[in-house]
């Protein structure tokens, strides 16, 4: 995996902002990142570990932020109750920020509600973006206000930090789907899915294709040089369809490059 492509991937995915979750909003383009950005990825962490260290460096290498806590574990008793991601200070005003992120991919489901708030899920049902909003409502960001906190935290004044969420998150809608969304939603759009069935019936001999691992998610499919036909990936999606697992897919036919997820649901 190209550590520069991984870690562009997260500069430029989009971050819904507060007109749709309802909290305050800490954007990656506020960052001031003055030369082009490298660095050694860790290899043994799962995605949304990934993409906090990969946030974490960035804002170590911007010249207006600094990370004073990053990863705290906020124990009682011994027990972990629940952990703050980041507590930044902004350089040149001194205002300390508790940021929360999240690194998430849903799929609009138009058959749940009326509501497009609710509709937003995981690629395997298990969990969704109105659910993702609710914990870092109710529990996430009033941690910070925990007594347990107080002794972890104990160089900044709790109550002189403001709260912000990074919520990235890339969006796929069901294939062939005409609606219209609001603009926060259109521009985190970056596919569609589909069932395996109408996967093998769109097939032809000019399409390659390219199964991600995990940690490739959300990467740009026009930087891979790894293309397969389909009778090469058929019994790898075949597998993961039979286990209940939604299988993120890239495409090239020619030059264009397309991203979706293949769903058993």
């Amino acid at each position: 995996m190209n550590s520069k492509s991984r870690i562009a991937s997260i500069l430029i995915t989009n971050n819904l902002d507060s007109s749709i979750t309802g909290l305050p909003t800490f954007d990656l383009a506020e960052l001031h990142l003055t030369n082009e950005i490298d660095f050694q990825l860790p290899t043994n962490v799962r995605l949304g570990h990934l993409a906090e260290k990969i946030v974490s460096e960035l804002i170590k290498s911007s010249t207006n932020y600094e990370v004073l806590y990053e990863n705290i574990q906020i124990l009682e008793e011994d027990k972990t109750i629940g952990e703050i991601d980041f507590i930044l200070q902004k350089k040149n005003t001194k205002q300390i920020l508790h940021v929360e992120l999240a690194y998430k991919f849903y799929l609009f489901d138009p058959s749940i509600s009326s509501e497009t708030i609710n509709n937003w899920i995981g690629p395997n049902r298990n969990d969704s973006l109105k659910e993702k909003l609710d914990k870092l409502k109710t529990k996430q960001f009033p941690l910070l206000y925990h007594t347990c906190t107080k002794t972890t935290v104990n160089t900044v004044e709790i109550n002189k930090i403001s709260q912000a969420l990074c919520l990235l998150v890339s969006l796929y809608i069901p294939y062939e789907y005409k609606a219209n969304f609001n603009p926060t939603y259109q521009k985190a759009i970056k596919g569609y899915y589909l069932n395996f069935k109408t996967f093998m019936q769109l097939d032809n001999p000019d399409k390659t294709y390219y199964i991600p691992t995990k940690k490739e998610w959300g990467m740009e499919p026009a930087e891979n040089k790894n293309w397969l036909d389909f009778s090469e990936i058929e019994k790898q999606i075949s597998t993961s369809m039979e286990e209940k697992q939604a299988v993120l897919c890239w495409q090239k036919q020619n030059n264009t490059f397309l991203s979706f997820f293949i769903v058993w649901w």
